[in-house]
């Protein structure tokens, strides 16, 4: 892996609502009048190719290949405004130095793990991974990238047959029987990272949220409970985590769309998203 430069601030952390809020409201107004930039068109977006990579931390996302029997949208769910959002938050609310074009907006990327550029991207995530199908080349692939250090984070699947579903694939690459799948309880270090965070927040897409008068469970009984499932290398190492039955990367993709939902959402969102991405880069 190529080193990021990441310096984490060197502050106490804070309550959540004290120091997250007050500072994503602060800047929300101006936020607001940019995202027709960042939202609507003219993204800069490819796959990885060696060039990219400047040593700076880039949002990597899998692009991976739909099943025809799973479950859930696609590899571009939240694509690409939760990339550049969560990217422009983390070099705000942290010293994490992120990459970025002369304009100034984040350089977000695609990758795939059969692709020798994955292993410049110490952070990967992919998004309705009810729906992966992983071959046997990239299963190899994406084993090979973890256990030398590589970090993946997997959300937004609902319900019990997309866990299912993703599960029966993850273990193409990590078998149960070296690799078995935990919860993450608040005393991991994840959760502490940066921001104290105390749950897993349930987080519904936005069109949901709405439309339901603020509900958040997608699935209904079936999805009932957020949770945070992980998989560790054989160092201890966290490198696989597993957000289930919520939606971070609405809570960024949607910043800009719905005072009423980002107030509900987006702090705690982002305080889970800023400590997940320091964690992939600090261990």
């Amino acid at each position: 892996m190529n080193n990021i430069v990441i310096s984490m601030a060197r502050l106490p952390r804070q309550p959540l609502v004290l120091m997250l809020t007050l500072a994503l409201c602060l800047t929300a107004a101006a936020a607001t009048a940019q995202f027709g930039r960042r939202g609507f068109g003219g993204f800069r977006a490819s796959f990885a190719t060696a060039k990219d990579f400047d040593g700076h931390f880039h949002f990597c996302r899998w692009v991976y290949q739909s099943a025809l029997d799973g479950d859930g949208g696609n590899w571009n769910a939240d694509w690409p405004r939760a990339d550049i959002n969560l990217s422009i938050r983390l070099s705000e609310l942290t010293k994490a130095d992120v990459s970025k074009d002369p304009s100034g907006e984040p350089n977000h990327l695609l990758i795939r793990f059969t692709n020798p550029e994955v292993f410049d991207c110490p952070f990967v995530m992919a998004t309705e991974v009810g729906r992966t199908f992983i071959t046997d080349d990239e299963a190899k692939a994406m084993r090979l990238y973890l256990e030398k250090g590589g970090f993946l984070w997997v959300d937004d699947f609902w319900g019990s047959y997309a866990w299912e579903h993703w599960v029966g694939q993850l273990r193409k690459a990590l078998p149960a029987n070296e690799f078995p799948i935990f919860d993450l309880g608040p005393d991991h270090p994840l959760f502490k990272t940066q921001f104290e965070v105390t749950a897993v927040p349930q987080i519904p897409n936005i069109g949901f949220y709405l439309g339901t008068g603020g509900q958040t469970s997608e699935r209904g009984s079936d999805s009932a409970r957020a949770e945070a499932k992980g998989i560790n290398d054989k160092k201890g190492r966290l490198m696989v985590l597993m957000t289930h039955n919520t939606d971070f990367g609405d809570s960024w993709e949607r910043e800009g769309d719905s005072p009423e939902y980002f107030i509900a959402v987006g702090p705690r969102g982002y305080a889970f998203g800023i400590n997940a991405v320091l964690y992939a880069l600090t261990h």
